[in-house]
């Protein structure tokens, strides 16, 4: 079968690479001059199934009030007049209850589990590098009420058998040595020994590389204006190049899979939820993290890549904008000096931002749509690196009618319809 991918992230060339692997004839279409240049670029590098959680929980509503009010906020809003986000924040909001907290993050659960095992065998399989690292993750917690409240994520963990360790300051410094000269500045953390890190850009470039060596074309500066159909089905792709036609379409394009899918009816509640990251040589070896550390407080996430650090965080919700704002380096800078004081040369960092494809229940959009040929993958919000591998899995079984190795009845687009439920809760 003829498939189009659309969009050249992580989850577009993983969906490709399973698409070419299962005998498909497949071309990836992207705007930019090369994979994996917008929001796959510079994200945080966690690998992290345990930590997949929905930003909607019970206690966000008061958290984002005290949030936004932080000198170095995890969360920014700019007010806008604009229906699409306040349509997707309501949602959101709704989501906000224990019972759809436990079921969206069982979910992501089970896809991110699925993905790292898929990442698992296909890094067996192509011997493919990335300044990989196996050596778990760390959520370090400045006060005792942050590391007195983790009851409810360890039930999931606990749920879906993926081992953790709670720690006290001396089990901190042990997992991430650089810890023992800020031992005023934490009370303990949470580790997740089988999680990963790795650079996401080097990744799925490498991976592009494996699939054009297994026949797949890459259309690169080919700007995708929209779809033909013919009401059941997509016809073809309008590009700034001509139409072009295939037998299958898989949409991986991001936050621009929602303005893309709305112009054919399809609605999707996916929204831009703007992300940060400052990446720094390290200055010396001993004083730098060992893999990822995650300041709860702050909500950034400080991984070791290589020679590198990657720090990553923040969610501001302000549009479709890709200006870049000194005060978000400020905070990123601030937890990595904080807690690594010694460990980077910070003034030779380089700044990024990015747009993370968000929804209101925190799954990506998996599946079918209502044409027969067209297939969703987006939505991934913070995981999209978590997820990559899994989620692409998934595509080529349900672009090649098999059945998957995990349920995916609830991960389309169909669950915010109003005829869906699940344990008898409607999504939209």
């Amino acid at each position: 079968m003829k498939v189009f991918v659309l969009g050249s992230g992580v989850i577009g060339v993983t969906s490709a690479y399973y698409l070419a692997k299962a005998g498909h004839e497949v071309t990836v279409i992207d705007r930019e001059a090369g994979p994996a240049l917008e929001t796959s670029f510079a994200n945080a590098g966690e690998v992290s199934p345990g930590y997949s959680a929905p930003w909607a929980s019970p206690d966000v509503p008061l958290k984002a009030i005290k949030w936004l009010l932080m000198s170095h906020a995890p969360l920014i809003i700019k007010f806008r007049v604009d229906t699409q986000m306040i349509s997707w924040v309501m949602k959101m909001l709704r989501n906000c209850t224990s019972a759809r907290y436990a079921e969206n993050k069982a979910r992501m659960v089970r896809i991110a589990e699925y993905s790292r095992d898929c990442l698992d065998e296909l890094r067996r399989e192509t011997g493919i590098t990335y300044d990989e690292r196996m050596q778990g993750t760390l959520q370090l917690f400045r006060t005792q009420k942050q590391l007195d409240s983790i009851g409810g994520d360890i039930a999931v963990l606990e749920q879906f058998g993926v081992p953790y360790e709670v720690l006290d300051r001396q089990g901190c410094i042990g997992a991430e040595p650089a810890l023992a000269k800020v031992t005023d500045k934490f009370v303990g953390g949470l580790r997740l020994p089988n999680d990963e890190t790795g650079d996401c850009h080097i990744f799925t470039n490498r991976l592009a590389d494996i699939c054009k060596s297994m026949g797949v074309t890459f259309l690169f500066n080919t700007i995708i204006q929209g779809f033909e159909t013919n009401g059941q089905r997509v016809t073809g792709i309008h590009t700034d190049k001509g139409v072009v036609s295939a037998d299958h379409y898989v949409t991986a394009l991001g936050s621009f899979s929602a303005p893309m899918l709305n112009q054919i009816g399809l609605n999707l509640p996916v929204y831009p939820v703007k992300g940060y990251s400052i990446t720094v040589p390290v200055r010396e070896d001993r004083d730098a993290p060992v893999s990822t550390v995650m300041d709860e407080t702050y909500k950034v996430a400080i991984t070791r890549l290589g020679d590198r650090i990657r720090v990553g965080g923040m969610a501001e919700l302000s549009g479709y904008n890709l200006k870049l704002d000194a005060k978000r380096r400020e905070t990123l800078a601030m937890s990595l000096t904080d807690l690594f004081p010694d460990g980077s040369k910070i003034d030779d960092m380089q700044f990024w931002t990015g747009m993370r494809p968000m929804t209101p229940d925190g799954t990506p959009i998996i599946g079918p749509t209502s044409f027969s040929n067209l297939t969703t993958a987006t939505g991934h919000g913070t995981l999209g690196w978590t997820m990559a591998c899994g989620t692409g899995r998934l595509v080529a079984d349900i672009v090649s009618g098999r059945k998957a190795d995990i349920e995916t009845a609830d991960l389309s687009i169909k669950r915010y319809s109003s005829d869906f439920t699940t344990s008898g809760l409607a999504l939209a």
